[in-house]
């Protein structure tokens, strides 16, 4: 395939992505590849059936739109099933590292013996409807750091049970910002759990899990698919930010309830820790942080070299002649610090401009290349737990004091303080901040926010006490 039609095929990829937003690109275009082009049609490939069936259905349009604004003489686009287009003879595009994802190292080993992926090993996941899964997604391939160690041990915990075996935490919630692996932590327990062939296991993002329950009840097979889902040895759920709906929420509350009272593995993954998901009804958070739950923190600058180093490894198995020297490398784990999908944009940007003019990466070429990449340091994120664990061991009380109903001087307020600054620092309404202080009323917060204002501005000690927690949290 010549150089400008992979250019071309670049530009659609792009504005695509500009299109329908980074979300939606990850979740369904990210392992579509481009096969050929012939006589005006597109021909595109992707890895499964239900992939291109909601394709299909929902985006075909637009992405031929998106060809047409970059190549005129496109007159359709033909999407095909990758293993089918195999079997015809159709050859791949093959440029793999264009859709690496967070913390990939092809044959690294993180200690634990699992054996090669067999595409046959997933007919189950398929067969039970399940979202796609990226073979390359796997422990085998994931860069384990000290943000992520936590997360990535009991991911392996729970892949490596044994049918039988005592549920350890239940469930699994891991919960990250974007870009920081959790997809390819949950997709490495899927394959791994398929590996071992004993438990049936599914992998849903939360919108197939609503696509999934809908179409049930539109076509009168809502118990079906209940059963079906009771059923399941290892429920896998990505992405719960996005549940939405009454009866949603509700289907997956009674089918979490179910899971868990069976002694069946049940692992999640959000944007936010479970008490910071305020769409959902009380009882899900509730039922979600009675299990054990992960943070996987920033990636460190170690890391994300790591990661790089990872992926010019993967990119050299197809582009053997891609260097890129380490003061490079070096600088791009520097300057780029948001999350892992910015690195792996860097890095491509380095690779399809050395392939296209055919110049070496040097340093110049890369400052230039990544600079819009290189984003402003954010203030730290202040969560209200982190206030009240402050602020309890600063006035020497407990956590579950500042939560109860006791009206004890010494516990007042340490209490208001607290409240102020989850007002001060924190992006939460005084309803919501109420309720994680022990279920109070929004007009207790705002009367506490009132008093430690109005005791600031006379009470140096104060004053001098609110400087230091503030700086304790901000650090």
């Amino acid at each position: 395939m010549s150089n400008a039609i992979q250019e071309n095929w670049s530009k659609v990829q792009q504005r695509l992505r500009g299109e329908v937003g980074e979300d939606i690109y990850s979740s369904w275009f990210a392992r579509m590849d481009l096969e050929a082009i012939e006589d005006g049609t597109v021909r595109l490939s992707v890895p499964t059936r239900f992939l291109k069936s909601w394709i299909q259905s929902r985006y075909v349009e637009r992405v031929l739109a998106c060809w047409q604004a970059i190549d005129t003489n496109v007159r359709c686009v033909e999407l095909l099933v990758r293993s089918a287009a195999r079997s015809c003879g159709v050859k791949p595009k093959g440029d793999p590292e264009t859709n690496l994802r967070d913390g990939q190292r092809p044959g690294m080993d993180n200690g634990t013996s699992f054996r090669p992926i067999n595409t046959g090993d997933i007919n189950m996941h398929d067969a039970l409807g399940g979202s796609p899964l990226d073979p390359r997604l796997t422990f085998q391939t994931f860069v384990v750091g000290r943000s992520n160690t936590l997360a990535h041990a009991a991911a392996q915990q729970v892949a490596t049970a044994r049918r039988g075996d005592p549920v350890l935490f239940n469930p699994l919630y891991v919960h990250a910002g974007v870009g920081l692996g959790k997809t390819h932590l949950l997709q490495a327990i899927t394959w791994a759990a398929n590996g071992l062939g004993e438990r049936k296991v599914l992998y849903l993002t939360a919108e197939k899990f609503m696509y999934g329950f809908v179409s049930a009840l539109r076509t009168q097979t809502a118990l079906a698919f209940k059963d079906a889902l009771r059923g399941i040895g290892v429920l896998v759920i990505d992405d719960l930010q996005f549940l939405q709906g009454r009866s949603t929420q509700a289907e997956f509350c009674h089918t979490l309830n179910a899971l868990i009272d069976a002694g069946r593995q049940v692992v999640v993954a959000s944007d936010r820790p479970p008490s910071d998901l305020e769409s959902l009804d009380e009882r899900v958070r509730s039922r979600l942080a009675g299990g054990l739950v992960v943070e996987m923190g920033p990636l460190g600058e170690d890391l994300r070299l790591e990661i790089l180093k990872a992926r010019v490894l993967a990119a050299r198995a197809h582009h053997p002649s891609f260097d890129v020297p380490a003061p490079v490398l070096s600088y791009i784990a520097k300057a780029v610090t948001h999350n892992g999908r910015d690195l792996e944009g860097a890095l491509n940007r380095l690779l399809h401009h050395s392939k296209l003019t055919g110049q070496p990466v040097t340093l110049e070429m890369a400052e230039r290349e990544v600079r819009d990449l290189i984003r402003p340091q954010e203030p730290k994120r202040v969560k209200i737990e982190d206030i009240q664990r402050v602020v309890a061991r600063h006035y020497n009380v407990s956590r579950s004091d500042l939560l109860s109903s006791r009206r004890t001087a010494n516990v007042v307020r340490p209490r208001q303080v607290a409240m102020y600054l989850a007002k001060l620092l924190t992006l939460r309404s005084l309803p919501e901040i109420g309720r994680r202080f022990g279920g109070r009323d929004h007009t207790t917060v705002l009367h506490a926010v009132r008093k430690i204002e109005g005791l600031v501005g006379n009470d140096a000690t104060l004053a001098e006490e609110i400087e230091i927690l503030k700086r304790q949290l901000q650090e």
